[in-house]
């Protein structure tokens, strides 16, 4: 049974591993699509004097930012732990999300402003070159996302970029109706208007990004993990009579930790002790997928006896003196 724990610990890995080098090509693709396009679209904006048009540039330009901060991330990762760093890099990831949500934000408070201003000065726009522009922009978002899409589930740094390519593909389609709005009914009204929906899309889906990366920093329980079910889980493994101390937190995406004290009955000298842990081992990686586990095994009356005879010890020891 303890083999079989090995030979799982050891394919996951591997899987681990396939995975970040098909989301690293993914992250690349996507990120030459995203430079080449961003600089049309802001001497696109800047020509045609729109703020929809330069308020996706802008996003556009969080996205490259996104792009190769998880790039960078991903190298980041791979490199191994040492004695200081026994974790390696792994959470740089989760920094890499943290940091792309927070700028996502900024950049949506900036066009907030400067669409204000437009609102009490409206300035004319060149409607056309708007919406093809935005147009050629939707073109690349749509290839980005199809790109990228197959890893978004796997990968916190992933879902950050793709969350971006979508809030950007989202604002090239606002660009293109405003584009035409201006261009078809003279509103000119409809620029600003376009760039601050952008904005507030962008502020969604950069919330939960911010919401999760900081739940992963804090140690909190992985989202998709129901603690009161792994504890019932491990209570009823035969010979388990208690279970305290219990964490599960994620140290970077798709690697979830867990660790908890087991304390064991008399009737273990029927069961070893070894065959309680590989029971659970194979039980919590089968049903909640847990591979990294720290199991402490305690004899009844464990943290007492052990507190106690410290104290007696630091005692006699105080009297010796």
């Amino acid at each position: 049974m303890g083999a079989g724990h090995n030979h799982h610990g050891h394919s996951h890995g591997h899987g681990h591993s396939h995975a970040a080098g098909a989301n690293r090509r993914r992250l690349k693709w996507t990120l030459a699509l995203a430079a080449a396009y961003m600089v049309t679209e802001f001497v696109g904006g800047f020509l045609a004097n729109s703020l929809a048009l330069l308020a996706d540039a802008g996003h556009m330009l969080s996205d490259v930012g996104a792009l190769a901060l998880a790039l960078f991330a991903m190298w980041m990762a791979q490199k191994p732990a040492t004695p200081r760093r026994t974790f390696g890099w792994l959470r740089t990831e989760i920094l890499a999300a943290l940091f792309n949500a927070a700028t996502l934000i900024a950049i949506s408070l900036v066009i907030f402003v400067e669409a204000y201003e437009r609102f009490r000065a409206p300035e004319p726009v060149a409607g056309m070159t708007v919406m093809l522009i935005a147009a050629g922009g939707l073109a690349v978002n749509v290839a980005g996302l199809f790109v990228l899409h197959g890893g978004k589930d796997e990968s916190l740094n992933i879902r950050g970029a793709w969350l971006h390519m979508l809030t950007d593909a989202l604002g090239s389609v606002g660009a293109i109706l405003g584009g035409l709005a201006v261009w078809w009914f003279g509103w000119t009204w409809a620029d600003p208007a376009v760039s601050v929906a952008i904005s507030l899309l962008v502020l969604y889906s950069s919330w939960h990004l911010l919401r999760e990366s900081v739940n992963v920093l804090l140690e909190g329980t992985p989202g998709h993990i129901d603690l009161v079910a792994v504890r019932g889980a491990m209570m009823e493994v035969e010979g388990v009579e208690e279970v305290h101390d219990l964490h599960v937190w994620t140290i970077t995406s798709g690697m979830e930790a867990m660790s908890g004290h087991v304390v064991v009955g008399d009737r273990v000298e029927r069961r070893a002790s070894g065959e309680i842990l590989a029971d659970l081992h194979c039980m919590l990686h089968d049903r909640f997928g847990l591979h990294h586990l720290t199991i402490q095994i305690e004899p009844r009356g464990f943290e007492e006896h052990a507190c106690a005879t410290l104290a007696a010890a630091e005692h006699e020891a105080k009297a010796a003196r």
